[in-house]
């Protein structure tokens, strides 16, 4: 019992369900508790641009360096930059195919967010508006704007010349962007102590205007994420095993079984680390590979993420109404891909998708509608993003290891 009191998603499910029967019982009366929802979204609007420019410029330093690894570094994260993009498109076609955001009416919309906001979110821009749109002019000026494209291109660039240095000093940059990293996440913390009142604050008000319709929709993207992750686990993972791996599909996934329970329950693949490595080790994949790919998948191998940030922003965006054009498709695909890599592998919600919605101008007021459930999409990404770590690390020691 102590245990669940002092459990942050157990105050945000009772605010949840609070927010909820207030909205029922006081309807559009309940509007008076969304400034306490409308504290939090700024609380995480304060700090999605510094997360993910530190998270970016670290994470590509520590791309760019592990080139010294030679055909392993080069075959594993080609391979996770690959699957990646097709989670992604993957998400696309489900989000798309599904529509689970759809359904809401115009005024229950408006109520949220005005409609010349959403008309602002939808600009129209050729193939190269957008590719020469996604270079800063001024680095410092894409950082003032919150222009989150633009930060992660500058990111890039500054985290690959972090790479290019000597190594003595590199670490020293590496680590200083990492406790940069870890003060952002102690931020983070501390405002995730208000998320159950500013969850309980965004549900009274919602419910009070939407009714039940907006639990429905949360619960259409539920099984829709569920879906794409399936596909992704039962089809292009074993594909992968099967096509570029000395690993049987039955052996893979016999020996995975125990690291994705403990994925499951911790939502953490830090925390899994050492039981995938041992599986990986029963799979007879060489420890060279699984010591090096396994750790770095942990990092940046985040599929689940990615399907999840892609899914979100289209739900969102059938939510308020807004006809997505090529550049904010371009910008959903892109921020999810590179924010998946960005991301931390621990638990708990990730601020990774504000930047994925903030990239294509899509509304963030209804976003903290999903932190109630944030932990059951945790627990079903962290699965995948481990299962894709072990793959990865077969695939990599049959393509960039010869054996007798």
């Amino acid at each position: 019992m102590k245990k669940i009191i002092k459990n942050l998603g157990f105050w945000i499910l009772v605010a949840m369900l609070l927010g909820i029967v207030v909205g029922i019982f006081m309807g559009n009366d309940a509007s008076v508790f969304a400034p306490f929802g409308a504290l939090f979204i700024q609380l995480i609007k304060m700090l999605v641009v510094p997360l993910v420019a530190v998270s970016i410029i670290a994470g590509a330093a520590t791309l760019g360096g592990s080139r010294s690894a030679g055909k392993i570094g080069a075959v594993s994260i080609g391979y996770i930059m690959l699957t990646t993009i097709i989670s992604v498109v993957l998400a696309i076609l489900g989000g798309l195919i599904f529509k689970p955001g759809e359904g809401l009416s115009a005024e229950g919309i408006n109520a949220i967010v005005s409609s010349s906001a959403i008309q602002s979110s939808q600009p129209e821009m050729s193939f190269w508006d957008i590719v020469i749109g996604m270079i800063p002019e001024n680095p410092i000026t894409a950082f003032a704007e919150g222009n989150i494209l633009q930060i992660i291109v500058f990111g890039l660039f500054l985290g690959f010349g972090i790479s290019a240095i000597p190594s003595a000093k590199r670490q020293k940059v590496v680590n200083g962007f990492n406790y940069i990293l870890e003060s952002l996440i102690w931020c983070i913390t501390k405002v995730m102590y208000v998320a159950p009142i500013g969850v309980f604050g965004l549900m009274a008000d919602a419910t009070g205007t939407f009714g039940f319709d907006i639990l429905i929709k949360v619960a259409n993207l539920l099984w829709v994420n569920l879906l794409v992750v399936l596909v992704m686990a039962l089809f292009i993972y074993p594909i992968s095993i099967t096509l570029f791996s000395r690993v049987g599909i039955k052996t893979f996934f016999k020996k995975m079984l125990r690291p994705q329970i403990i994925a499951f329950s911790t939502s953490s693949s830090m925390a899994t680390l050492p039981v995938t490595l041992n599986a990986c080790d029963e799979m007879k994949i060489s420890k060279e590979v699984s010591g090096f790919v396994v750790p770095l998948g942990a990092t940046i191998n985040m599929t689940g993420n990615a399907i999840y940030y892609t899914l979100v922003a289209l739900f969102f965006a059938q939510f308020y109404g807004i006809e997505l054009g090529l550049s904010q498709f371009v910008a959903i695909a892109i921020t999810a891909s590179l924010g998946s890599i960005g991301q931390a592998g621990v638990p708990g919600p990730t601020l990774m998708v504000v930047a994925v919605l903030a990239s294509a101008g899509i509304p963030l007021e209804g976003l903290p509608l999903l932190y109630a459930l944030d932990r059951v999409f945790d627990m079903i990404r962290t699965v995948l993003n481990i299962t894709g770590d072990a793959v990865c690390a077969a695939v990599t020691d049959k393509l960039a290891i010869s054996k007798k």
